[in-house]
């Protein structure tokens, strides 16, 4: 109870232009939209954010600037994943200055902690960490799908408040969400029928994920759980479910290149600064983004 985190947040992208350069003016602008939609928060420099492929420095001016922005607007989440829990640490003292309220943060990516050392390095970061932290499971991006039994021991650490269960294992999540519901909230209910009957029954926290492509449908599925229609939720739950079986494979991997540039694309297409990736990642190609668009467009989006 910490955090008032709930709803649909997306991970939002990082604009850049053609040379590759973080293009503030194009953030700001899709910031504005992605607030004026109704997003419930927004996480920044998480993998749709391309943290990958941005510098130390650019990521503490990235947090400047979304902070600056949006701080106290709806809460902000900072992408802190790295290889050490001392740039963990290093970041969440850089997000909390900037405004944003929690930390995103995964297992060090492409060593394979065991869980022994997952553990104590999630352990080093709580006791550093200058913001809550929602621990991510990621095994798309990580190789690493973590156990219950690890996710339990990270839930009892002082400074974690959040897991976002990005398993695609639907009995993994639902063991994650009955097991440890109580002591920290639980994001990654799925925006479909299956979805809707768990938050309908049980409740739950929100969904992050997805960049807000589809402006306010993707926030008011819960906003219309919240107000008790559901049919109105189901309605939006569809239009997000056919972007990510359109786009995505089941384990969430995009059918036309990196999750960024689809979801790039996405914007681009709705005249929305989507802007392009940066390097190794490249652009869809035009064959994939008359997909994208044809998607968009039997939604009504263009």
């Amino acid at each position: 109870m910490r955090v008032d985190w709930r709803g649909y947040i997306p991970a939002i992208t990082t604009p850049f232009d053609r040379d590759g350069a973080m293009d503030f003016p194009a953030l700001g602008r899709l910031l504005e939209w992605l607030h004026s939609e109704g997003m419930h928060g927004l996480v920044v420099a998480g993998t749709t954010g391309e943290w990958t492929s941005i510098s130390a420095v650019e990521r503490h001016a990235l947090f400047n600037a979304v902070g600056a922005q949006m701080k106290g607007k709806l809460p902000l989440i900072a992408g802190c994943t790295a290889f050490t829990a001392a740039e963990v640490v290093d970041f969440t003292i850089s997000a909390a200055a900037s405004g944003f309220e929690g930390a995103l943060v995964t297992p060090p990516p492409y060593i394979r902690p065991g869980d022994d050392e997952i553990v104590n390095f999630y352990r080093a970061v709580s006791e550093g960490s200058a913001l809550p932290i929602c621990v991510y499971n990621w095994p798309p991006g990580t190789g690493i799908d973590m156990p219950y039994s690890v996710l339990e021991r990270l839930a009892a650490l002082e400074n974690v408040v959040a897991i976002k269960q990005s398993t695609g294992d639907l009995r993994a999540f639902t063991q994650t969400y009955f097991g440890l519901k109580d002591q920290v909230r639980v994001f990654g209910h799925s925006m479909d029928d299956a979805g809707l009957a768990l938050l309908k029954g049980a409740g739950g926290d929100g969904t992050m994920g997805a960049g807000g492509v589809l402006g306010r449908a993707q926030p008011d599925f819960y906003n219309h759980i919240w107000a008790g229609d559901f049919d109105a939720a189901r309605a939006c739950g569809r239009q997000d479910r056919v972007i990510m079986d359109a786009w995505y494979t089941p384990n969430l991997i995009g059918r036309f290149g990196s999750g960024p540039a689809i979801l790039k694309a996405a914007l681009n297409v709705q005249n929305l600064p989507g802007g392009h990736v940066r390097a190794p990642l490249m652009d869809v190609s035009d064959r994939d983004l008359d997909s994208i668009r044809a998607t968009l467009a039997s939604l009504g989006r263009v």
